[in-house]
């Protein structure tokens, strides 16, 4: 099987547990104190995975100074995005309750939540096509970051959505769309860098990191806390601790 047709697939693995998520809230009411339990879990999935798996190896090939750098410059960039994003409707596309928009109360707010959407998706599918180019094939930490914490992610937002009066149609075209476009990205992003210099994948994927981390402390963490509040901590811990471990049994 070709890498690129590989990294395809871990992407759309990645992007499918945001579908789960999504049928989940759609079909089923899930207290909002257990959605808020599991996306606190998957934010220190993720933040493990960030540190021990994605942050470390970019250093390791493209240096500290680079790796900072190009950490630093995926924060900014997702800041600015999600600002402009913000100010369209899309601020609170993953809380679960009454934040969000409806398309009557601010026009243009469907598309916004779509777009700030994949915009959350999109780093994640990139680390994982990368993640394949080194030959020993994608981290088993960061799969598993991924898909716990897509799942949370799709069962917040489409409960949100369903609050806000979003369609079906809605909801299931923007998740499956994002999970397509997690596919092609992870794809697109393993061809394009197949021959590249270690340096310049060690770039791209602190780059991608910086903007997954950010998306963490700012959509992710503050639904778990409105919830679960003085336990988000700890459950945060736990998912981190999940993730190392799995981590150094894989290493």
């Amino acid at each position: 099987m070709p890498q690129w047709l590989e990294a395809g697939g871990w992407g759309l693995l990645g992007g499918a547990a945001l579908v789960v998520g999504a049928a989940v809230a759609w079909f089923a009411t899930v207290p909002s104190r257990v959605v808020a339990a599991v996306m606190a879990f998957g934010a220190g999935v993720l933040i493990s995975a960030l540190a021990f798996d994605l942050a470390e190896e970019a250093a390791d090939e493209g240096g500290l100074v680079a790796t900072t750098l190009s950490f630093l410059a995926g924060a900014l960039l997702y800041v600015a995005a999600n600002a402009v994003l913000a100010r369209r409707g899309a601020r609170h596309r993953k809380r679960s309750g009454a934040q969000q928009p409806s398309e009557g109360q601010q026009g243009g707010s469907g598309a916004a939540i779509a777009v700030g959407a994949l915009l959350d998706g999109v780093p994640e599918s990139v680390v994982l096509g990368v993640g394949l180019l080194g030959g020993g094939g994608v981290s088993a930490a960061v799969v598993a970051a991924v898909v716990i914490s897509n799942v949370p992610e799709g069962l917040s937002s489409v409960a949100g959505m369903k609050r806000a009066g979003r369609s079906a149609r809605y909801v299931f075209g923007v998740w499956t769309g994002i999970a397509l476009i997690s596919a092609v990205a992870a794809a697109v992003g393993n061809a394009a860098l197949g021959g590249a210099p270690p340096e310049l994948v060690a770039g791209i994927t602190a780059l991608a990191a910086g903007a997954i981390l950010t998306m963490v402390a700012d959509t992710m963490i503050p639904e778990a806390f409105e919830r679960t509040q003085l336990f988000t901590g700890l459950i945060t811990t736990l998912g981190f601790l999940v993730a190392f471990t799995v981590s150094r049994l894989g290493g």
